[in-house]
This record gives C-alpha cells, structure tokens and sequence, in this order.
C-alpha cells in the first residue's frame, strides 16, 4: 500500500524499519549514483520455531561516483523477511501531531515511551550559486499508531538549514504473503528543500524492550530457520534512476 508522507528523511524512517525487523547488507550501483548500506543484530543464535529478542542496528550512504551531490531519493520500497517481526503489544504510541514542529529534546520528551531506536542523519543541500552544505540531525524512531490494523513507525528529524525545520515520516508495516517475504513497506519521499536537499548518511539502532503482562517484550524480533535473515530493496530517485537488490544476513539455529 502507497502512503503520500509529509517531509521526510531517508534514513531516518523508512530504513529504519529494515533495522526494526531485519538485517541486510546493500552495494548498489546505477551510472554515477552509489547505495551502500549495511546493517547487523544480535544476538545472532535464533531459536528456529519461535521468536527471539534481537538488537538491531544499520548504517548506510548514498553517493556518486564523482563526489557530486546524489540525486534525491523519492521512493522506497521495502520487502522483509518473515522469520522477522516487529512487537508493538503494551507499546506507547506517538502520533504526528505530537511531533510536528518540534526539535529532537521536545519529540523525545513529547512521546518518551514510544521511542523504539535513535540514531543520525546527514542531508547534503546545495542551494543556486552556493557552496554544498553538510547539515546532520539526530533520528529518533517512535512507535506509531496502527494503520489498516497494522503496525507504523515515525522518523523524526530536525534540520536547521536552511531554516529551522522538523521533518516527520510515517511508514506502515505491510504484511503479505509473497513466498521469502513477509513484510512490505512502501514510501514517497517529497521534496528536501525544494529537491535541493539529498540524503547521504545515516546510523541507528533499535533496542526497545518493555514489560507487558508479566512478560519482557523487544521491538525487534527474529527466528533462524535456514541459516539467514533477508531483504529486497527498490529505491528510486528524482532523475528517474531506479536500484534494485537483495541482501542477507546469516544467522545459526540455537540448540
């Protein structure tokens, strides 16, 4: 299912949901534009008939090859594996309007039980006639309110250049039937600073646990049924380029 966002950041939300309920490992390549993306969890011993608690953690970069500002990022789509599942029972909500105009300190304060990973993003903006600027935000991850009966996260960053301004996105957490994959989530990204704005960068990690009805609860969760955990990737930009890969991590079955 497409859902129209507002402003949002690349690796602030949507990859973040890659983090939440898997592990890949991206290198793509298209003329000069470059995605690199890794990512990993822990601990890597799964249970192969049910879910365990995970740590999960990404990091990524979009690039060129001739160091020249990449191309922004207009779509997303994400298919997960499903030997991987987000928990969101007993969890906190955060709905946008609590986030919207607000700085990093005041979204955490806003919605601190829904917080599901943190992390850190940097855009690269290069207005008419002047030098490229290096501009970074924190990234928060908060778990959102069900669309559709299922499960959304919400990326929040805030950016002070060119002026002040809060960036949210909202993405579902599909699920499907479709053989290897479980999962599917599907972005549009408008415009950062009038498509002056690009994504480069971006870490985080999600480690949320919490108590519900006795029990000890993770965000992320994961199970080893043959050996790897595995995603598939389309991303697609504003001068129509398209990418496309699969990646894996591999797990072993805990005895």
């Amino acid at each position: 299912m497409r859902k129209r966002l507002g402003k949002a950041t690349v690796l602030g939300a949507a990859l973040a949901i890659v983090a939440a309920v898997s592990a890949s490992a991206l290198h793509l390549q298209a003329g000069n534009l470059v995605v690199d993306g890794d990512g990993g969890f822990a601990p890597t011993s799964l249970a192969k008939d049910h879910f365990t608690p995970i740590r999960a953690f990404f990091h990524g970069t979009i690039g060129t090859l001739d160091g020249t500002r990449p191309s922004p990022l207009k779509t997303l789509v994400l298919e997960i594996d499903r030997n991987s599942l987000a928990e969101t029972r007993g969890l906190p909500t955060c709905s946008l309007g609590k986030l919207k105009a607000t700085t990093t300190p005041q979204a955490r304060r806003a919605c601190p039980g829904a917080i599901v990973g943190t992390g850190f993003g940097t855009v690269l903006t290069e207005l008419p006639e002047q030098a490229p600027i290096r501009t970074s935000s924190a990234l928060t991850i908060f778990n959102g309110p069900e669309v559709h009966g299922n499960p959304t996260a919400i990326g929040h960053a805030h950016l002070d250049y060119p002026i002040p301004t809060t960036y949210l996105a909202q993405a579902e957490i599909e699920k499907v039937d479709n053989g290897r994959y479980g999962y599917r989530i599907e972005v549009d990204f408008p415009k950062i600073v009038n498509w002056y704005g690009s994504p480069i960068s971006g870490r985080f990690e999600i480690n949320r646990k919490w108590h519900y009805q006795g029990r000890i609860l993770s965000y992320a969760n994961a199970r080893c049924v043959d050996g790897r955990l595995q995603a598939r990737v389309e991303l697609g930009f504003k001068d129509e380029t398209r990418l496309r890969g699969t990646a894996f991590k591999p797990c072993t079955i805990k005895r």
